[in-house]
């Protein structure tokens, strides 16, 4: 049986050399890639557009909705607004206001929540724009439509939406006039009134759980092009 023949120092040397070289330039490939992806109106506009429609379309229908169906008798009497039925019995249309976070949660703290409102907006903000978060065209978009959302119940708990003739104590409560049940299912019945800015606001968390578990991060996709490489 004959024996290969040893390959000598040289081209042992040789094939280390193209190794790394691969690997150098699938990385400097890679870096290109990302100074590459500069700053522009598209990706502003990705981030501010659904971030400004998500909070014109809240504070429209809010305003909307308040003006045509809330009482401000009945909520200064403490009874629950009259429901207006789309759909029979699961989904329609009941004006409320939240005092606290979902299902009624730290009721009484909205100072608490629009301060943590606002370091949530000033962190997104500092991580698309400062720290170049912008390159993640998904994140970015997810990201403009979580602020859309924080916007909306944001202008509630800072007193902005407040109308004059509404009961005072209502002045810092998040709007709501979503309804939505389904009668005899766990959780469902009832489920909390919401408005368009929890809407948004939970489509933009969705993005980024999916992103999270469908989108292969940059320092793994580097690994997977040395290894390919080498």
């Amino acid at each position: 049986m004959k024996k290969k023949p040893a390959k000598s120092d040289s081209a042992l040397a040789g094939e280390l050399a193209d190794g790394v070289d691969a690997s150098a330039s699938a990385d400097l490939t890679i870096e290109n890639e990302h100074k590459g992806e500069r700053l522009t109106l598209g990706r502003c506009a990705l981030f501010f557009l659904p971030a400004a429609v998500g909070l014109a379309a809240d504070l429209w229908t809010k305003s909307f909705m308040f003006a045509k169906f809330f009482s401000p008798a009945d909520a200064a009497a403490g009874y629950p607004q009259t429901p207006y039925w789309w759909v029979e019995g699961i989904f329609g249309i009941q004006t409320s206001t939240n005092p606290g976070a979902l299902f009624g949660i730290g009721s009484g703290y909205s100072w608490l929540f629009a301060t943590f409102s606002v370091f949530a907006l000033a962190g997104i903000l500092v991580w698309i724009f400062l720290c170049r978060g912008f390159i993640d065209r998904w994140l970015t978009f997810a990201l403009g439509l979580v602020s859309g959302g924080i916007l909306g119940n944001l202008y509630d708990r800072i007193g902005l939406g407040f109308t004059p003739g509404f009961p005072p104590d209502i002045k810092y409560n998040v709007r709501d006039w979503v309804l939505f049940r389904l009668e005899g299912v766990r959780f469902f019945d009832p489920w909390p009134n919401f408005n368009i800015a929890d809407s948004v606001l939970v489509a933009g968390a969705i993005m980024l759980f999916v992103h999270a578990f469908m989108f292969q991060p940059a320092d793994e996709a580097a690994q997977t092009v040395d290894e390919h490489a080498n």
